[in-house]
This record gives C-alpha cells, sequence and structure tokens, in this order.
C-alpha cells in the first residue's frame, strides 16, 4: 500500500494557510492582519463579523453569527458570513467544529488547545483541556511514531444536569 500525504493529494491553491501572527495576538488583529495581507477590504461588515466571532463566548453556526451580525448592521447578508467564514478558515484563524450536528460551528482559535463534550439531550457544549489527551498523544508517538501537530475531539454524552433529570 503506498502512503500519500495530504500535501500530495490536495492542489497548492486549496492548501490551508498559515496566519503570520502568533495565536497570542488579539483574534480581530490577525484576521485584519491575513485578509489585508491577501488584498481583501476590511469592510464594516466584516469587521463586525471579525467582532461577533471574538466574542459570541458560545460555539455558533453560521446562521447564528448572521443573526448577532445583524443585530449591529442589518445590511450584512448570509452571503458575507458564508464567505468571510470561508477566508478565516483558509488562513487557519477559525475552527470549524461539527459537535454531533450536521450544520457546522465556529470558534476563533486561540494559543490554548481545548476539547469539547457535547449533550446530546440538551446540546450543551462544554470545553475541556489537557491531561489524558496529552497522554493519548505520547502513546500515539510512542507506539506509532507519529507526531501529532493538531488533533479535533469532540465527546458526545448526557451532561450531568440531563442525568439528573432522566433519573
Amino acid at each position: 500500500m503506498t502512503q500519500t500525504t495530504i500535501a500530495e493529494t490536495v492542489p497548492k491553491n486549496r492548501r490551508r494557510r498559515r496566519s503570520a501572527r502568533s495565536l497570542d495576538e488579539p483574534f480581530r488583529e490577525r484576521a485584519r492582519d491575513a485578509l489585508r495581507s491577501e488584498g481583501h477590504r476590511m469592510t464594516q461588515q466584516r469587521d463586525i463579523l471579525l467582532n461577533v466571532i471574538e466574542n459570541a463566548g458560545a460555539h455558533l453556526d453560521a446562521d447564528g453569527l448572521y443573526q448577532l451580525a445583524r443585530r449591529q448592521d442589518n445590511r450584512i447578508s448570509l452571503s458575507t458570513v458564508y464567505r468571510t467564514l470561508s477566508l478565516l478558515k483558509r488562513h487557519n484563524l477559525i475552527d470549524e467544529l461539527h459537535l454531533s450536528e450536521e450544520h457546522h460551528h465556529y470558534e476563533a482559535k486561540t494559543a490554548e488547545e481545548h476539547y469539547h463534550l457535547v449533550c446530546i439531550d440538551c446540546g450543551a457544549v462544554e470545553e475541556f483541556a489537557g491531561g489524558i489527551i496529552e497522554h493519548v498523544r505520547e502513546v500515539v508517538k510512542h507506539e506509532r511514531g507519529f507526531h501529532v501537530t493538531s488533533l479535533q475531539l469532540d465527546i458526545a454524552g448526557m451532561c450531568a444536569r440531563c442525568q439528573k433529570e432522566a433519573a
């Protein structure tokens, strides 16, 4: 069996670009710089979307972002939201999450890697980090000789509140 790398299977113009700025810098600054560096205008609508993403405090889908942005400027269209999300993904500035649902949710990429517990009953999402996941990385490295550079993990189950209500 022949192994191919992602770089060999993804055309060069479709590969993810990395933001030149550190993840420790504020999301809006990184996003503005990345978009401007590629010649994209920083319109008022796009700036509002960056603000909504940065300050959402939740894992919103495109429609949720659209609804919050329209509260600030009713001229924002859903296509502007999708185009901006696409640009931000291409620059590796946001994470696109599935969270055990049919559609995607989005959050600004941060320096702290974290994972998600998703309640299948009420839809609550709880973030967690470290511990056992770091152990998994070490086991994969030791047993498979594979250095993990990125990991996305969503664990579906029932939160404590829903378990208590179901009992």
